[in-house]
Protein backbone atom coordinates (compact mmCIF):
# COMPACT_ATOMS: atom_id res chain seq x y z
CA UNK A 1 0.00 0.00 0.00
CA UNK A 2 1.27 3.46 -0.71
CA UNK A 3 0.98 6.49 1.36
CA UNK A 4 1.75 10.07 1.39
CA UNK A 5 3.60 12.35 3.62
CA UNK A 6 5.11 16.38 3.01
CA UNK A 7 8.18 16.87 3.51
CA UNK A 8 10.71 19.90 3.04
CA UNK A 9 13.27 19.17 0.71
CA UNK A 10 16.94 19.93 0.33
CA UNK A 11 15.94 23.72 -0.72
CA UNK A 12 12.98 23.85 1.55
CA UNK A 13 10.27 23.55 -0.93
CA UNK A 14 6.80 21.53 0.89
CA UNK A 15 6.91 18.57 -1.73
CA UNK A 16 4.29 15.42 -1.39
CA UNK A 17 6.11 12.26 -1.68
CA UNK A 18 5.04 8.92 -2.09
CA UNK A 19 5.60 5.75 0.57
CA UNK A 20 5.39 2.53 1.00
CA UNK A 21 2.98 1.69 4.44
CA UNK A 22 4.99 -0.37 6.69
CA UNK A 23 3.21 -3.33 8.38
CA UNK A 24 2.98 -3.01 12.10
CA UNK A 25 5.67 -4.97 14.57
CA UNK A 26 5.02 -6.61 17.88
CA UNK A 27 3.17 -3.77 20.58
CA UNK A 28 2.60 -1.29 17.51
CA UNK A 29 -0.38 0.08 15.71
CA UNK A 30 -0.76 1.41 11.84
CA UNK A 31 -2.66 4.63 11.81
CA UNK A 32 -4.75 6.23 9.28
CA UNK A 33 -5.18 10.14 9.53
CA UNK A 34 -8.05 11.64 8.52
CA UNK A 35 -6.53 15.37 9.65
CA UNK A 36 -3.24 16.81 10.65
CA UNK A 37 -3.22 20.27 11.98
CA UNK A 38 -0.68 22.72 10.83
CA UNK A 39 1.20 24.19 14.01
CA UNK A 40 1.51 27.24 11.86
CA UNK A 41 4.29 29.34 14.55
CA UNK A 42 6.87 26.22 14.53
CA UNK A 43 6.60 24.82 11.04
CA UNK A 44 7.23 28.26 9.62
CA UNK A 45 9.89 28.97 12.20
CA UNK A 46 11.10 25.69 10.76
CA UNK A 47 10.62 26.29 6.82
CA UNK A 48 12.98 29.41 7.27
CA UNK A 49 15.28 27.99 9.58
CA UNK A 50 15.12 30.49 12.21
CA UNK A 51 17.13 29.95 15.35
CA UNK A 52 16.96 27.24 18.13
CA UNK A 53 14.91 25.00 15.34
CA UNK A 54 15.39 21.59 13.81
CA UNK A 55 16.44 22.97 10.43
CA UNK A 56 18.93 25.68 11.62
CA UNK A 57 20.70 22.41 13.73
CA UNK A 58 20.49 19.94 11.49
CA UNK A 59 19.32 21.58 8.22
CA UNK A 60 16.79 19.75 5.49
CA UNK A 61 15.15 18.01 4.32
CA UNK A 62 12.49 17.94 7.34
CA UNK A 63 9.28 16.63 7.90
CA UNK A 64 7.22 18.69 9.65
CA UNK A 65 3.70 18.62 11.29
CA UNK A 66 2.51 16.42 14.99
CA UNK A 67 -0.62 16.71 15.37
CA UNK A 68 -3.37 14.53 13.78
CA UNK A 69 -6.20 11.90 14.12
CA UNK A 70 -7.37 9.52 12.82
CA UNK A 71 -8.24 5.18 12.77
CA UNK A 72 -6.56 2.18 13.21
CA UNK A 73 -5.96 0.40 10.19
CA UNK A 74 -3.73 -2.63 11.20
CA UNK A 75 -2.20 -3.58 14.88
CA UNK A 76 1.09 -5.90 15.58
CA UNK A 77 1.22 -9.06 17.84
CA UNK A 78 -0.07 -8.71 21.20
CA UNK A 79 -1.64 -5.36 21.04
CA UNK A 80 -4.86 -5.64 23.07
CA UNK A 81 -5.81 -2.23 24.02
CA UNK A 82 -6.93 -1.28 20.40
CA UNK A 83 -8.12 -3.37 17.78
CA UNK A 84 -9.15 -2.39 13.68
CA UNK A 85 -11.02 0.60 13.46
CA UNK A 86 -10.53 2.31 16.85
CA UNK A 87 -9.99 6.35 16.54
CA UNK A 88 -7.39 7.95 17.93
CA UNK A 89 -4.89 10.66 18.22
CA UNK A 90 -2.00 10.95 16.20
CA UNK A 91 0.73 12.54 17.48
CA UNK A 92 4.20 13.53 16.61
CA UNK A 93 3.58 11.66 12.85
CA UNK A 94 4.11 14.45 10.75
CA UNK A 95 1.81 15.30 8.03
CA UNK A 96 1.28 11.90 6.37
CA UNK A 97 -1.45 9.46 4.96
CA UNK A 98 -0.37 7.04 7.68
CA UNK A 99 1.64 6.61 10.99
CA UNK A 100 3.03 3.58 12.80
CA UNK A 101 2.98 4.01 17.06
CA UNK A 102 3.34 2.08 19.98
CA UNK A 103 0.09 1.21 21.46
CA UNK A 104 0.70 2.07 24.60
CA UNK A 105 1.44 5.69 23.41
CA UNK A 106 -1.57 6.05 21.63
CA UNK A 107 -5.16 7.09 23.11
CA UNK A 108 -8.15 6.32 21.31
CA UNK A 109 -10.95 8.27 21.34
CA UNK A 110 -13.77 6.36 22.76
CA UNK A 111 -16.89 9.29 22.74
CA UNK A 112 -18.64 8.86 19.55
CA UNK A 113 -19.62 12.49 19.91
CA UNK A 114 -16.41 13.88 18.84
CA UNK A 115 -15.18 14.34 15.54
CA UNK A 116 -12.32 13.50 14.34
CA UNK A 117 -11.63 17.00 12.92
CA UNK A 118 -11.81 18.74 16.08
CA UNK A 119 -9.58 15.85 17.70
CA UNK A 120 -7.07 16.53 15.44
CA UNK A 121 -6.14 19.54 17.55
CA UNK A 122 -4.96 17.36 20.62
CA UNK A 123 -1.33 17.24 20.47
CA UNK A 124 -1.23 21.50 19.51
CA UNK A 125 -3.89 22.42 22.36
CA UNK A 126 -1.60 20.29 25.11
CA UNK A 127 0.85 23.11 24.62
CA UNK A 128 -1.04 25.86 25.87
CA UNK A 129 -2.92 23.94 28.27
CA UNK A 130 0.49 22.91 29.88
CA UNK A 131 1.08 26.62 29.44
CA UNK A 132 -1.74 27.49 31.27
CA UNK A 133 -1.46 24.84 34.15
CA UNK A 134 1.94 26.29 35.12
CA UNK A 135 0.45 29.44 36.08
CA UNK A 136 -1.74 27.42 38.55
CA UNK A 137 -4.46 29.70 38.04
CA UNK A 138 -6.80 30.71 41.37
CA UNK A 139 -10.45 32.04 40.77
CA UNK A 140 -10.21 35.68 40.41
CA UNK A 141 -6.64 35.99 39.52
CA UNK A 142 -6.43 38.69 36.16
CA UNK A 143 -4.37 36.86 33.30
CA UNK A 144 -2.84 38.25 30.03
CA UNK A 145 -2.53 36.67 26.80
CA UNK A 146 0.38 37.53 24.89
CA UNK A 147 -0.39 36.44 21.28
CA UNK A 148 -3.24 35.13 19.46
CA UNK A 149 -1.99 32.67 17.18
CA UNK A 150 -3.55 29.53 17.41
CA UNK A 151 -1.55 28.55 20.97
CA UNK A 152 -2.64 31.92 22.32
CA UNK A 153 -6.40 31.29 21.29
CA UNK A 154 -6.58 27.91 23.25
CA UNK A 155 -4.53 29.68 26.02
CA UNK A 156 -7.34 32.51 25.94
CA UNK A 157 -10.31 29.57 26.59
CA UNK A 158 -8.55 27.74 29.32
CA UNK A 159 -7.34 30.49 31.38
CA UNK A 160 -11.13 31.42 31.04
CA UNK A 161 -12.05 27.82 31.91
CA UNK A 162 -9.42 28.41 34.86
CA UNK A 163 -11.92 31.53 36.89
CA UNK A 164 -9.31 34.01 35.35
CA UNK A 165 -10.94 37.50 35.54
CA UNK A 166 -10.06 39.76 34.12
CA UNK A 167 -8.48 37.98 31.43
CA UNK A 168 -6.95 40.38 28.86
CA UNK A 169 -5.00 39.91 25.17
CA UNK A 170 -2.66 41.22 22.79
CA UNK A 171 -1.70 41.04 19.45
CA UNK A 172 -1.10 43.25 16.21
CA UNK A 173 -3.57 41.52 14.29
CA UNK A 174 -7.24 43.50 14.81
CA UNK A 175 -8.58 40.06 13.10
CA UNK A 176 -7.05 38.08 16.12
CA UNK A 177 -8.28 40.63 18.19
CA UNK A 178 -11.92 40.46 17.56
CA UNK A 179 -11.76 37.00 17.37
CA UNK A 180 -10.66 36.76 21.46
CA UNK A 181 -13.26 39.14 22.34
CA UNK A 182 -15.86 36.60 20.72
CA UNK A 183 -14.47 33.92 22.60
CA UNK A 184 -14.38 35.71 26.12
CA UNK A 185 -11.84 38.01 26.18
CA UNK A 186 -12.27 40.87 28.70
CA UNK A 187 -10.54 42.95 26.31
CA UNK A 188 -7.97 42.77 23.41
CA UNK A 189 -5.08 45.23 22.64
CA UNK A 190 -2.43 46.09 20.24
CA UNK A 191 0.73 45.83 22.05
CA UNK A 192 1.94 48.53 18.84
CA UNK A 193 -0.45 51.19 20.45
CA UNK A 194 0.41 54.12 22.21
CA UNK A 195 0.31 53.45 26.33
CA UNK A 196 -0.30 49.85 26.40
CA UNK A 197 1.42 49.15 28.92
CA UNK A 198 -0.66 51.81 31.40
CA UNK A 199 -3.54 50.49 29.38
CA UNK A 200 -2.96 47.16 30.89
CA UNK A 201 -2.33 48.44 34.42
CA UNK A 202 -5.49 50.20 34.66
CA UNK A 203 -7.38 46.93 33.53
CA UNK A 204 -6.40 45.37 36.01
CA UNK A 205 -6.62 47.61 39.35
CA UNK A 206 -3.60 48.96 38.09
CA UNK A 207 -1.55 46.68 39.64
CA UNK A 208 -0.82 44.93 36.34
CA UNK A 209 -2.03 41.35 35.67
CA UNK A 210 -1.38 38.16 38.06
CA UNK A 211 0.03 36.08 35.42
CA UNK A 212 0.86 35.98 31.47
CA UNK A 213 1.15 33.31 29.59
CA UNK A 214 3.47 34.69 26.29
CA UNK A 215 2.90 32.87 23.60
CA UNK A 216 4.77 35.50 20.77
CA UNK A 217 7.90 34.20 21.36
CA UNK A 218 9.41 37.63 20.41
CA UNK A 219 11.78 38.76 23.07
CA UNK A 220 10.12 41.98 22.92
CA UNK A 221 6.77 41.09 23.74
CA UNK A 222 8.37 39.55 26.96
CA UNK A 223 9.92 42.45 28.02
CA UNK A 224 6.63 44.61 27.97
CA UNK A 225 4.99 41.47 29.85
CA UNK A 226 7.86 42.27 32.42
CA UNK A 227 6.73 45.95 32.41
CA UNK A 228 3.34 45.25 33.27
CA UNK A 229 3.33 42.10 35.46
CA UNK A 230 2.14 42.86 38.67
CA UNK A 231 4.57 42.78 41.58
CA UNK A 232 5.81 38.41 42.71
CA UNK A 233 3.45 37.80 39.05
CA UNK A 234 3.86 35.01 37.02
CA UNK A 235 4.71 34.22 33.23
CA UNK A 236 4.57 31.29 31.62
CA UNK A 237 7.03 31.30 28.49
CA UNK A 238 4.96 29.27 26.43
CA UNK A 239 5.97 30.43 22.45
CA UNK A 240 9.72 29.65 22.35
CA UNK A 241 11.80 33.17 21.75
CA UNK A 242 13.99 31.85 19.18
CA UNK A 243 15.87 35.41 18.69
CA UNK A 244 16.98 36.79 21.94
CA UNK A 245 16.87 40.55 20.53
CA UNK A 246 16.23 42.54 23.49
CA UNK A 247 18.31 43.55 26.12
CA UNK A 248 16.33 42.60 29.69
CA UNK A 249 17.08 44.61 32.88
CA UNK A 250 16.95 41.02 35.13
CA UNK A 251 17.32 43.06 38.11
CA UNK A 252 15.07 45.91 37.87
CA UNK A 253 12.37 43.37 36.14
CA UNK A 254 12.33 39.85 37.75
CA UNK A 255 14.77 39.72 40.72
CA UNK A 256 13.61 42.89 42.75
CA UNK A 257 10.11 42.23 42.37
CA UNK A 258 9.74 38.49 42.40
CA UNK A 259 8.19 37.95 39.07
CA UNK A 260 8.47 34.19 38.02
CA UNK A 261 9.73 33.32 34.83
CA UNK A 262 8.07 29.66 33.95
CA UNK A 263 9.56 27.76 30.98
CA UNK A 264 6.49 25.92 29.41
CA UNK A 265 7.84 23.76 26.99
CA UNK A 266 6.20 20.30 26.19
CA UNK A 267 9.57 18.44 26.95
CA UNK A 268 9.21 19.79 30.54
CA UNK A 269 5.87 18.14 30.95
CA UNK A 270 5.45 14.79 33.16
CA UNK A 271 6.35 11.27 31.48
CA UNK A 272 4.75 8.71 33.78
CA UNK A 273 2.27 9.96 35.80
CA UNK A 274 0.19 13.40 36.49
CA UNK A 275 0.51 15.84 39.51
CA UNK A 276 -0.83 19.15 40.27
CA UNK A 277 0.01 21.62 37.47
CA UNK A 278 2.25 18.85 35.71
CA UNK A 279 0.14 16.31 33.60
CA UNK A 280 1.14 14.18 31.39
CA UNK A 281 0.05 14.24 27.64
CA UNK A 282 -2.13 11.85 27.11
CA UNK A 283 -3.90 13.02 30.45
CA UNK A 284 -4.11 16.17 28.67
CA UNK A 285 -5.26 14.93 25.51
CA UNK A 286 -8.09 13.23 27.54
CA UNK A 287 -8.90 16.67 29.55
CA UNK A 288 -9.30 18.54 26.03
CA UNK A 289 -11.30 15.43 24.59
CA UNK A 290 -14.00 16.00 27.83
CA UNK A 291 -13.91 19.66 26.99
CA UNK A 292 -14.90 19.32 23.64
CA UNK A 293 -17.66 17.02 24.08
CA UNK A 294 -18.87 19.02 26.51
CA UNK A 295 -18.72 21.91 24.65
CA UNK A 296 -16.70 23.92 26.57
CA UNK A 297 -13.83 24.43 24.10
CA UNK A 298 -13.84 25.64 20.79
CA UNK A 299 -12.09 24.74 17.58
CA UNK A 300 -13.93 25.56 14.86
CA UNK A 301 -13.29 29.29 15.49
CA UNK A 302 -9.64 29.23 14.88
CA UNK A 303 -9.84 27.16 11.62
CA UNK A 304 -8.66 29.82 8.59
CA UNK A 305 -8.55 27.02 5.80
CA UNK A 306 -8.99 23.29 4.90
CA UNK A 307 -7.01 21.80 2.55
CA UNK A 308 -5.64 18.55 0.26
CA UNK A 309 -2.08 17.85 1.21
CA UNK A 310 -1.59 18.11 -2.50
CA UNK A 311 -1.50 21.78 -1.90
CA UNK A 312 1.28 21.70 0.65
CA UNK A 313 3.22 23.95 -1.58
CA UNK A 314 0.98 26.91 -1.87
CA UNK A 315 0.04 26.73 1.93
CA UNK A 316 3.77 26.87 3.27
CA UNK A 317 4.88 28.67 0.12
CA UNK A 318 2.33 31.11 1.66
CA UNK A 319 3.46 30.77 5.50
CA UNK A 320 7.19 31.89 4.36
CA UNK A 321 6.09 34.51 3.01
CA UNK A 322 3.94 35.79 6.08
CA UNK A 323 5.51 36.44 9.95
CA UNK A 324 1.85 36.81 11.15
CA UNK A 325 0.53 33.79 9.85
CA UNK A 326 -3.09 32.27 9.54
CA UNK A 327 -4.41 30.49 12.61
CA UNK A 328 -6.11 26.96 11.72
CA UNK A 329 -4.74 25.30 8.84
CA UNK A 330 -5.73 21.96 8.59
CA UNK A 331 -5.03 19.46 5.96
CA UNK A 332 -7.69 16.93 4.99
CA UNK A 333 -6.01 13.39 3.90
CA UNK A 334 -8.96 11.86 2.90
CA UNK A 335 -8.86 14.06 -0.03
CA UNK A 336 -6.43 12.31 -1.68
CA UNK A 337 -7.04 8.61 -0.77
Amino acid sequence: MTGHYIRFDSIGKAVLLPFEVPTPKAGEVLLENEYTVVSAGTERANLVQLPNTGTAESGFPFTPGYSGAGRVIAVGEGVTTLKIGDRAIINWGGHRSHTIKKAAATLRIDDESIDLFDAAFAPIVSFPLLGVRKLRLEIGESVMIAGQGILGVFALQFALLSGAIPVLVADLDADRRELALKLGASAALSPAEDGFVDRVKALTDGQGPNAVVEVTGSALALQQALEYIAWEGRISLLGCTRISDVPIDFYKYVHRRGVSLIGAHTMTRAKVESSPGHWTELDDYRAFLKLLAAGKIQTRPIVSSVCSPEKAAEVYGALADCPNPPLGIVFDWKQIR
